[in-house]
């Protein structure tokens, strides 16, 4: 089985590649089946419709001068989603999902979202805290190293205690993406990461590797070596691989090397989704 379960289209706002493209190549590349995980970010980003609200970035080369800052346009997202497995699901299994960048304020309207549509599939990730963004390190801004990986885990440790409605932690030690610093010692995290693997397992959730470390130059996998090993030696089973892609080049990219992992790690399966229920596949 060939799988990749992270994987944004146009519906994102910071990727313009078409879903039917993603499932073509998807075919020519020979992966068996994807999940669309497309971005929802309530806090930072208003709804496509929420028209006064609606922010704007300046576009880089090649783009629109402004773009809009959204979330999924989840009508015209289900009817593509429609669309495109009636046409190609002869040729590959394809499931819904979203991404939920979700915060302890914004609980509610991710429970309002996740009731309206048949999702197979929900990665709950931490991309901003306060309404504060990693990438432009607004959050890191005026904390120490310690802070800031220390205020990411609590939020994350809220979240898997207040919040149930999703599938897998994505990259969850993102953090470390944006970390100037350099590398945070793992063992003054392990305490807090160990209750939040607890509340997962417990929780019947899992956990994703994401093979986009590889591209953003990272030293470690994500989430970390030490992560898996931990979530593994606490009774971890469900874990999925994406690629996080946004363009053609990042699709199903390392997925493979991202079961050597598992394997070496001593993960025997790894898992996709259907109707937020794991399936098991043997490495």
């Amino acid at each position: 089985m060939n799988a990749d379960y992270h994987v944004h289209t146009e519906f994102s706002d910071d990727s313009d590649y078409l879903m039917e493209q993603v499932v073509q190549d998807a075919i020519a590349m020979g992966l068996d089946e994807i999940c669309f995980t497309d971005h929802v970010d309530y806090g930072v980003k208003n709804d496509w419709d929420d028209v006064e609200n609606i922010r704007y970035r300046k576009g880089i080369p090649g783009e629109p001068e402004n773009l809009p800052i959204t979330n999924v346009n989840y009508p015209l997202y289900f009817e593509n989603y429609q669309k495109v497995k009636k046409l190609y699901g002869d040729k590959i299994s394809l499931k819904l999902g979203l991404e939920f960048g979700i915060q302890a304020h914004t609980i509610e309207q991710y429970e309002k979202l996740f009731a309206k549509y048949p999702f197979d599939f929900i990665i709950l990730s931490i991309h901003e805290i306060e309404d504060k963004e990693f990438w432009t390190q607004e959050f890191q801004k005026n904390r120490t190293q310690q802070e800031y990986n220390g205020r990411y885990y609590e939020e994350l440790l809220y979240m898997v205690r207040h919040y149930h409605n999703y599938s897998v932690l994505g990259h969850m030690d993102l953090i470390t993406r944006y970390d100037k610093a350099g590398k945070y010692p793992f063992e003054k995290l392990r305490p807090i990461i160990t209750e939040i693997l607890k509340y997962v397992i417990a929780d019947g959730k899992g956990i994703e590797i994401n093979t986009s470390s590889h591209r953003y130059g990272l030293k470690d996998i994500t989430p970390s070596r030490d992560i898996l090993k931990l979530y593994r030696k606490l009774g971890g089973r469900i874990v999925t691989i994406g690629s996080d892609s946004h363009k053609p080049e990042h699709l199903g990219a390392y997925i493979d090397e991202a079961k050597k992992e598992l394997k070496m790690l001593g993960f025997n399966e790894f898992c996709t989704f259907e109707k937020m229920m794991p399936v098991y596949h043997e490495i």
